[in-house]
């Protein structure tokens, strides 16, 4: 029984990065802003990395039936925030426009990464899966963050453009 949840939770993680990734894809692909194109791209790029890992991850347990300890070592989404947040992407996209949208939908796309994550993290015994699931919600939440932080921006661009201020 637990093979076949541990099974499920793996292949339902792929599937969500690789709509993550598919979805970011097709937002960069579809924006007039090179600024968003690049937090898009950025974006999928990460979600590429997440399928691999996972991918790795799934290969060993079909071969071994056990997860390996996972490489942790290669990511870091604090080092992605600087690429993300920055003035110019503010004055290219409006909070009502396409973009935002994008970055909406994104956000639930992360939420839902983070609470599969995390709630697998908690069931699980086997150690490497528990801190596999762990460090993959870490890694999500940075993604969630970022772009809450950039929706917030966005928000209070346009308020502020347009004096919405009850003051």
């Amino acid at each position: 029984m637990e093979n076949t949840k541990a099974l499920e939770i793996l292949k339902t993680a792929i599937l969500l990065e690789k709509r993550g990734k598919a979805f970011y894809e097709k937002m960069a692909e579809q924006t007039e802003s090179p600024e968003a194109r690049k937090i898009f791209t950025t974006m999928a790029e990460e979600e590429k990395a997440h399928v691999e890992f996972l991918s790795v991850q799934f290969a060993n347990y079909i071969k071994e039936g056990k997860f390996s300890k996972p490489d942790t070592s290669y990511a870091d989404t604090e080092d992605i925030s600087h690429e993300i947040m920055n003035p110019q992407l503010i004055k290219e996209i409006s909070a009502a426009s396409f973009e935002a949208a994008a970055i909406s939908a994104a956000m639930d796309f992360e939420t839902r990464a983070v609470e599969l994550y995390s709630k697998r993290s908690a069931e699980a015994e086997d150690p490497n899966e528990k801190e596999m699931y762990r460090w993959l919600a870490e890694w999500e939440s940075g993604h969630h963050k970022i772009l809450h932080d950039l929706n917030e921006a966005l928000k209070e661009s346009i308020w502020y453009d347009n004096q919405f201020w009850p003051f």
